[in-house]
């Protein structure tokens, strides 16, 4: 086991942040990160997968387990269904590609979401109309204090809107090894109601739809929303769009004719957070190099050489200008290493 010092987490982490380990493992199998677990005489431990939904505000002071365990295979199938297990380690979207390739459907909306596999159901990652939990049978995870894997079924990992049981009560407690999705096979069944997929596959002439289709529709429209964390870092949206209750939504309509609002089953409303923050003044501008993305008002982005808590201060201050003008709280979808601002807390 190479356990490195003083490593640089500025190549694993799509922010770009230049913020440094005390001590670095990179974990590729179930032992070896028993093993680690088991070490004696160093920091607390901090798990890092792909690094695409994080923002480190400053150094960590920790054995960072970066976890590269890698596989995908089939566990079962029938005519009709396919059950795949995919190490935590794999990096989604080439997942989506190799389920693609094989004709297995499921997968297809949620094409080029950055991250590794493991991150998936802690996220609950999702995108034009289709969640992980819609396709989820279960994952394994290692205890943490004892190193024995455990098996989560879709129901223990409490799955809500970019939540899990592992941002909560598990939070620490467990580290995703393995993840097992039941896919469909031909003919597929595809979620293609979302409004951009329907345009794109319109503007493309594709009457009749297949999952590659729709994948590639997907892509294109990320693509042109959505900048590349190569060239620009950035952990996609940054802030999740809140949920407010039918009374305050239309209150909020009646003074913002124009606002648009999503009605849920329980008649809430899901309020598009990018709406809210482009109405204050926020998309496309800069400050230092820290930036809200000119496409996408839900994307901060670093310029370059931003540290953590400048984008973080940024995020503030943005927070704060919605709930001055809305009466709105919303809060960070990316999990932010480092204390939180008032303005960004959980209420």
């Amino acid at each position: 086991m190479d356990i490195r010092q003083n490593i640089s987490l500025k190549s694993n982490n799509t922010f770009g942040i230049d913020a440094k380990a005390r001590y670095f493992i990179e974990i590729n199998s179930e032992e070896e990160l028993r093993e680690a677990l088991n070490l004696k005489g160093y920091p607390p431990i901090f798990i890092l997968g792909g690094g695409s939904n994080i923002l480190l505000t400053g150094d960590l002071e920790a054995l960072v387990l970066h976890i590269a365990i890698r596989g995908i295979q089939v566990l079962w199938e029938d005519d009709s269904r396919v059950l795949i297990r995919a190490m935590a380690g794999e990096v989604w979207h080439q997942l989506v590609l190799w389920t693609l390739e094989r004709d297995f459907g499921g997968l297809e909306n949620l094409s080029l979401i950055p991250g590794n596999t493991g991150t998936a159901p802690i996220q609950n990652i999702g995108a034009y109309g289709v969640e992980l939990r819609d396709v989820f049978e279960s994952c394994q995870a290692m205890d943490v204090s004892s190193g024995q894997l455990r098996t989560f079924s879709a129901q223990d990992c409490a799955f809500g809107y970019r939540d899990s049981f592992f941002k909560n009560e598990g939070k620490g407690r467990y580290i995703i090894t393995s993840v097992d999705l039941g896919l469909s096979k031909a003919p597929h069944r595809m979620n293609t109601t979302y409004g951009a997929i329907k345009a794109e596959l319109k503007a493309r002439g594709c009457v009749k739809p297949g999952i590659r289709d729709v994948s590639e529709a997907v892509i294109a429209i990320r693509q042109s929303k959505l900048p590349d964390p190569r060239i620009l870092g950035n952990s996609g949206s940054f802030f999740k769009n809140p949920v407010i209750r039918e009374a305050e939504y239309l209150r909020l309509q009646e003074a913002f004719p124009d606002i648009p609002g999503y009605r849920l089953p329980d008649s809430s409303y899901k309020v598009p957070a990018g709406w809210l923050i482009e109405q204050c003044g926020f998309k496309g501008r800069r400050f230092g190099d820290a930036g809200v993305h000119g496409q996408q008002a839900l994307v901060l982005v670093n310029h370059g050489h931003a540290s953590g808590r400048e984008v973080l201060d940024l995020a503030r201050r943005i927070a704060e200008a919605v709930q001055h003008k809305f009466d709105v709280v919303i809060e960070p979808e990316v999990n932010i290493v480092g204390p939180l601002p008032p303005a960004l807390s959980k209420r």
